[in-house]
């Protein structure tokens, strides 16, 4: 058989909840309490109906010793029934047994060395009384009294459980005019009944003590529940929903803790005060963090579109290319989040990469000499190869990058804007003729991005396509060079691109002028 470890129920105890925990505490003690004090209170109520008792068999006693003529003893003990004046005391002593309740049974005994000679002997319901100078051995009990009883003296009352059951017994004397001790009166109470009175008032105890103690209980437990239990899952609950996502949230969620405002005057309240100085400190501590990530946010963003003004500033055939990019591939992808199209993909921390990182996409040109970026003419199939080669150049360059900062996820989405905006839907663009959802999503919307801008835009070898038509080519183009399902939605969002178009034509023709 296993030994069940201490932990095991320890364990087993602490998955109660604390209102659960300490409201059974709480019953084990109401019910300890109750135990021990009923058992101290019925040893005190049978101990004193003892003493009560003594004195009422003591009386009864007294009175049956006052209705014998001791003179007559010596006749009652012969002659017996016949002894005259024997049945008007009989008749005496059973109106005291009928008067008086309680006694189980009343004598009169002559004690002598032999034994006790009865001199009367009631009948009860139970046991028929012994008939007069019959003798009856002394129980023993009384042995260590006998000394004094065989003088006439008085002797304490006396417990016994022997030959006529658990009694208590009171002897009085019955002495004649000359002091002599003739005879006892003797009444006894059962102690089997003074204990069914002692339960009987026990059971009454605990049953009021049992009302008293679950009114007593049922008011700890309103009590818990509507202060400690109430504010402590107050508390968790404040916890549980603090909302760290911004400034905002973190200052609603403080003023929620704050609003606990518990003032209880104890530990509940010490508790409460030290979980709103965390909170707050918490606060300010996520806050000043959240400053400084949005400031280095901002300084990576910055950095990004100043490197890649770098390299775009060497061509002078794309102007605002990397930022018109940018924000068609924002439009084109909150349109296909909006027709659940590649869902699973495109979360807002991929939308938020996609549009940081756009604006990179171009940054293997760096490697591209300035006389290929800007030649008026077409290229020859020798420079055209290097220039292609901006894709590959780019993802090396953002590589490196990832090596130094591992954890900057929109850096892996720079990487395969790079390296794979020209690659087409049916496998034949470049660097390596991927096809179809082999090529990453960002890159997919990138293309449509990055051909319809160069479609619109005025080069030096060429000037821009009316909209109409550059919408034309991209839908032509559907599902050989693009993702049929980008060009949906690119096409959902054709005034918003239009719009972005102009804006930043606007913007050139103001700068240029």
């Amino acid at each position: 058989m296993a030994i069940q470890s201490p932990h095991t129920s320890s364990r087993r105890f602490g998955r109660f909840s604390l209102s659960t925990k300490i409201v059974l505490l709480l019953t084990l003690a109401i019910i300890a309490f109750g135990l021990s004090t009923g058992f101290v209170t019925y040893q005190i109520y049978l101990n004193n109906s003892i003493e009560e008792h003594k004195l009422y068999a003591k009386g009864v006693a007294s009175l049956a010793a006052n209705v014998i003529d001791p003179e007559k003893v010596d006749s009652y003990l012969t002659k017996g029934v016949e002894a005259p004046g024997y049945f008007e005391t009989r008749k005496r002593l059973r109106a005291i047994t009928e008067n008086l309740t309680h006694i189980t049974y009343l004598y009169v005994y002559r004690i002598q060395e032999d034994g006790c000679h009865v001199v009367f002997d009631l009948d009860t319901q139970l046991l028929e009384g012994e008939k007069p100078g019959t003798v009856i051995a002394f129980d023993e009990a009384f042995r260590s009294y006998l000394p004094t009883l065989l003088k006439g003296g008085e002797i304490e009352p006396v417990i016994s459980n022997e030959t006529y059951g658990w009694l208590l017994t009171v002897y009085v004397p019955v002495k004649d005019e000359n002091g002599v001790c003739q005879c006892y009166a003797a009444a006894d109470i059962s102690m089997d009944w003074l204990r069914v009175q002692s339960q009987e008032f026990l059971f009454k105890l605990l049953f009021i003590f049992l009302g008293v103690g679950l009114v007593v209980l049922l008011i700890a437990i309103f009590f818990l529940r509507k202060t400690l239990i109430a504010r402590l899952n107050s508390m968790a609950k404040a916890t549980k929903d603090f909302d760290y996502n911004d400034k905002d949230s973190l200052t609603r969620s403080l003023s929620a803790v704050r609003s606990i405002n518990i003032q209880s005057g104890d530990e509940l309240e010490n508790l409460y005060k030290a979980f709103v100085h965390m909170a707050s400190n918490s606060v300010n501590y996520i806050q000043d963090i959240q400053d400084k990530n949005e400031a280095i946010s901002q300084m990576q963003h910055a950095l990004i579109l100043t490197l890649a003004d770098m390299v775009e500033s060497r061509d002078q055939n794309t102007g605002e290319h990397i930022r018109k990019t940018a924000a068609y591939t924002k439009v084109i992808m909150e349109e296909m989040k909006r027709e659940h199209i590649y869902e699973d993909e495109l979360t807002d921390e991929f939308m938020e990469d996609v549009e940081h990182s756009a604006p990179l996409h171009d940054i293997g040109k760096i490697n591209v000499p300035d006389a290929i970026l800007n030649k008026p003419g077409k290229l020859t199939d020798e420079e055209f190869d290097l220039m292609k080669s901006h894709t590959t150049v780019g993802g090396n360059i953002i590589s490196h990058i990832i090596e130094t900062v591992p954890k900057s996820n929109y850096l892996h989405e720079a990487k395969n804007l790079a390296t794979f905006h020209h690659e087409k839907w049916n496998g034949r663009g470049y660097p390596t003729g991927l096809a179809g959802t082999a090529i990453p999503l960002s890159a997919r919307i990138m293309a449509v991005a990055d051909v319809f801008d160069a479609l619109v835009s005025t080069r030096s070898y060429k000037k821009g396509f009316p909209y109409e038509k550059a919408f034309a080519i991209i839908e032509e183009e559907s599902g050989s060079h693009f993702d049929p399902n980008i060009v949906k939605a690119f096409f959902a969002v054709k005034d918003k691109v239009i719009a972005i178009a102009d804006a930043f034509s606007k913007k050139e023709t103001t700068n240029n002028g």
